[in-house]
């Protein structure tokens, strides 16, 4: 079925502000970028303007409610925090774009499958920018690139890596947490946990595929497909 741009739309109701658009210098604590997380959903809540908020880690693990212990590999590898947002294992550090995506969802469209399906469409629309297509999947959340150059899967499938994880959390109607996207991290740390919980496939980032692209470029795409599917943005002083 041909899906619509309108299907994917989370544009906000007349008269709402634009979006803050926020980057961070440097590498960004995974504690203090929790605590900023917590106190901007909160302003958000009692009617403050919405937030984007771009960061880099350290290397770093988390674990989503669904976490299962056994799909962490390496426990002593780097540090491993417990998290709110939804979804499993994922891995976070340098050369990897995170966006933590604060937008009240009672000023635009209260439907979180809605959501989580946007933010993959503002991933997917982003790596077209780049010539790069990303696809997603019913049955595994995130945006996934096909590899015809690898091997073909036990299955006799087209092998794909994983080029983009989500995971949200909501409060209030207050969405935080967010998305990552690789764009040239170190594809060895993924390897002390099981990604997301999903074995089957593999990692790959824009530089893997080919693409010799600094995060700052990746940052201007980022911003003009996410104007395409949630609205304005405007520089967050």
């Amino acid at each position: 079925m041909l899906r619509t741009d309108l299907e994917f739309s989370m544009l906000p109701k007349l008269g709402t502000r634009p979006v803050r658009w926020r980057i961070a210098d440097g590498l960004i604590a995974y504690e203090a970028a929790v605590e900023t997380m917590e106190r901007e959903v909160a302003a958000i809540g009692e009617g403050g303007d919405e937030l984007v908020w771009l960061v880099e880690h350290p290397p770093l693990y988390t674990a989503g409610t669904s976490a299962n212990a056994g799909d962490l590999v390496q426990p002593d590898r780097f540090p491993v925090f417990a998290t709110g947002r939804g979804g499993e294992y994922t891995y976070h550090g340098p050369g990897q774009r995170v966006a933590y995506v604060m937008l009240d969802l009672k000023r635009r469209r209260q439907d979180v499958r809605a959501f989580v399906a946007a933010l993959e469409e503002v991933v997917i629309r982003t790596l077209d920018m780049m010539n790069v297509r990303g696809e997603r999947r019913e049955d595994r959340v995130g945006v996934w690139v096909r590899r015809p150059e690898k091997p073909l899967l036990p299955d006799g499938t087209m092998a794909e890596d994983k080029i983009a994880a989500l995971g949200i959390r909501l409060r209030k109607w207050v969405t935080f947490h967010g998305l990552s996207l690789n764009v040239d991290p170190d594809l060895d740390h993924f390897s002390g946990i099981v990604p997301c919980g999903i074995s089957a496939y593999g990692v790959t980032s824009l530089v893997d595929l080919g693409l010799p692209v600094m995060i700052a470029d990746v940052d201007i795409r980022l911003r003009a497909a996410f104007e395409t599917v949630f609205g304005e943005t405007a520089n967050d002083l």
